[in-house]
């Protein structure tokens, strides 16, 4: 009897460690640590910010709805002698095409924020293809120039959809500081906000009809020249050649 019941207590004991385990390898698989130890490639990454130990920072804007405030904001990149990266939606660039047309002249760059600013996860690989293309070719059509630069609406992102960028050749591109000008931050709070966490190689978020955006604009630009950063747009930003992208989306060189 006694045999029995401690013959049990070792069948559960192992039982448990087997769970243990089995947990543990599961986790391990979910992580970045799997790379490593197991050889399963963990789950892809948009590109966050750039590994880099030049003082050079890129600037955002996704442009969706209004238009009002857009040219404030180019005229304070001229002032200010800076470049950056406007995110269109193919709405927004066959209902303002001049804009895109003077972000264009401008020399700013242009990347595609979609074409009607759904959540790509929920949508299948013909519709998430569907969007890319009816927004580039709004875009290229007005520019003449394809983009290469894709962010996705709202941030929302998935294995599949990073695929599907892959093969119509854009990255895609998120942001390491968002500057919350779509809460309507003051121009003041906004500015303690992105200085105080600006890194290099960071990609900060704004919008093009932020309520504060344009009196934070200059200010912010100001900021980032006492602080040495060089701002410029995020294509220039990225890495060229080999490189990887972590867990965390930092891009970095491969070694």
């Amino acid at each position: 009897m006694r045999y029995l019941v401690v013959r049990k207590r070792t069948l559960k004991m192992a039982a448990c460690a087997l769970a243990v385990l089995i947990l543990a390898v599961t986790l391990l698989v979910r992580s970045d640590a799997a790379a490593v130890y197991l050889g399963v490639n963990p789950r892809k990454t948009p590109i966050y910010r750039v590994q880099t130990t030049e003082k050079k920072v890129a600037i955002s804007f996704d442009a969706a709805w209004g238009a009002e405030r857009t040219q404030s904001l180019l005229d304070t990149l001229k002032e200010y002698g800076v470049s950056a990266t406007f995110f269109l939606v193919g709405f927004w660039v066959r209902k303002y095409p001049e804009y895109v047309k003077k972000i264009d002249e401008a020399g700013l760059e242009i990347g595609t924020h979609s074409n009607t600013h759904p959540h790509m996860p929920r949508l299948n690989e013909t519709q998430m293809d569907l969007e890319l293309k009816e927004s580039c070719a709004s875009i290229e059509s007005v520019t003449n120039k394809k983009p290469e630069l894709f962010r996705a609406p709202f941030g929302d992102y998935s294995d599949k959809m990073l695929n599907v960028c892959e093969r119509a050749g854009l990255k895609t591109i998120q942001w390491d500081i968002d500057s919350l000008d779509w809460k309507d931050l003051t121009a003041r709070a906004m500015s303690e906000r992105v200085l105080s966490r600006v890194k290099p190689g960071s990609i900060v978020l704004f919008h093009n009809d932020g309520k504060y955006t344009p009196d934070a604009l200059p200010v912010i630009l100001l900021g980032l020249k006492n602080k040495g950063y060089t701002v410029t747009h995020v294509g220039d930003l990225l890495l060229t050649g080999d490189y990887t992208i972590d867990h965390a989306g930092e891009m970095k060189a491969k070694q």
